[in-house]
């Protein structure tokens, strides 16, 4: 089966059937109507609107068949930043989840629809955001613009999320540092379709950054020099259309990127339907013996802040299991509904090695090495110590748990466990 053939049937499997979707807009406005009465009672001057990929017509179908609605509630600019989450939570009543973040936000769940309602600001312009939530407005307009202009971009676009989710690259939190949904949309808007855009992802050389500006804010190259540095960082720089001080990918990593382009290169050469299919991260390893599996809890909030602290803290273990064993391989997911990172592992005994300490002119340190490495022995005014690599993977968690408690702590890990 060819490219298209396979993306055919790919469009009908990635929708959501039409009874899920009025389900959805019923709740959704059901709840809407709600807040407005709220709003309207209270005396405050705000305005609701439903954003997200439901309001542009591009919501996949999800394994779980869990949907995220994003409900914002706009407030007057008269209202300071910082009070509006507050007036929200004071609309929103106590029957609603508080999420911290840039601005505290809310979610309920009902049934299999989570409303997650998003305080902004009513700005005329983007220029006056001072959050990117604040952006929303102007993000929903621009492609569902889009979308009235060339319908089949609907489909293209639920395409391109479908095939970032499976291949493990969607999502801007920190620990993903993948394809955000707007940013998916615009790229869409720009190639038309989605194999023209994996076609342009997988002949990307990375020699310089690729570059997409579609309304055309900047001469050639001169964003590279007129947007803030730090907005650079990202392979791909997609000037966001609705905001020309934006990178809409500035969290993209190059690490992400090479792993969605791998998948794009692979997928043109030998099309498949199991590109989209999400496997287990257990089958990366099946081809290995002896998988070691440790499972983290972080005490801080599920989601972005928790994956992102449980990804910091793989890195750091990594670090430290490095001295002692030789790693295979490694990998880590976390699962934001249970709030739990998991590392996998595969590791093998460590050669035996030879360190060299300070001289013995550097009578000081040499005394330290010394009690470390009782075995120590000096040659040509240099010490060296012979290290053997004899310990358990069991007892070496045993131990860093232990020796490192105190970076453990800082780093807001609760739990350590071997699960495997």
């Amino acid at each position: 089966m060819d490219a298209k053939a396979i993306l055919k049937k790919q469009i009908e499997l990635v929708k959501l059937d039409k009874d899920v979707i009025d389900k959805i807009d019923i709740v959704s406005k059901k709840f809407c109507d709600e807040l407005k009465k709220s709003i309207k009672s209270k005396k405050i001057k705000a305005e609701v609107f439903i954003g997200g990929s439901l309001a542009k017509n591009t919501i996949v179908k999800t394994d779980d068949n869990k949907y995220d609605v994003d409900i914002f509630v706009r407030f007057d600019k008269k209202y300071k930043d910082d009070e509006i989450s507050k007036l929200l939570e004071k609309i929103i009543g106590n029957k609603a989840q508080k999420v911290h973040g840039s601005r505290d936000y809310y979610q309920i769940k009902t049934d299999n629809i989570i409303l997650e309602t998003i305080p902004v600001i009513k700005i005329k312009k983007p220029e006056e955001a001072l959050n990117v939530t604040d952006l929303s407005y102007f993000h929903v307009n621009y492609v569902t613009e889009k979308i009235k202009k060339s319908k089949k971009l609907s489909d293209e676009i639920k395409l391109a999320k479908a095939f970032a989710h499976s291949q493990e690259c969607y999502g801007a939190e920190s620990y993903i540092r993948g394809f955000s949904g707007y940013s998916l949309e615009l790229l869409i808007c720009h190639y038309k379709s989605f194999l023209k855009f994996i076609e342009a992802i997988a002949k990307f050389e990375g020699k310089e950054k690729l570059i997409i500006d579609d309304n055309k804010f900047y001469k050639k190259k001169l964003v590279l020099i007129e947007l803030n540095e730090s907005k650079l960082i990202s392979p791909i720089i997609l000037v966001d259309p609705t905001f020309k001080e934006r990178n809409a990918l500035s969290s993209l990593s190059s690490e992400t990127f090479e792993k969605f382009k791998k998948a794009c290169i692979l997928f043109l050469r030998n099309p498949s339907e199991e590109f989209f299919r999400k496997k287990s991260i257990l089958e990366g390893f099946k081809d290995f013996k002896h998988l070691r599996i440790i499972s983290i809890i972080t005490n801080k909030q599920k989601g972005d802040i928790s994956g992102t602290k449980s990804k910091k803290f793989f890195k750091f273990f990594i670090s430290q299991l490095n001295r002692e064993f030789e790693l295979k391989k490694a990998d880590f997911d976390y699962d934001e509904n249970e709030n739990i990172a998991n590392y996998y592992l595969i590791v093998d005994k460590k050669a035996e090695e030879m360190v060299k300490g300070p001289p013995v002119t550097d009578t000081h340190h040499l005394t330290d090495f010394k009690k470390a490495h009782p075995e120590a022995f000096i040659k040509n005014n240099i010490s060296y110590a012979k290290i053997n690599h004899d310990m358990t993977f069991e007892d070496f968690l045993k131990r860093f748990i232990e020796k490192d408690k105190r970076v453990i702590k800082e780093m807001s890990i609760k739990e350590i466990k071997l699960v495997q």
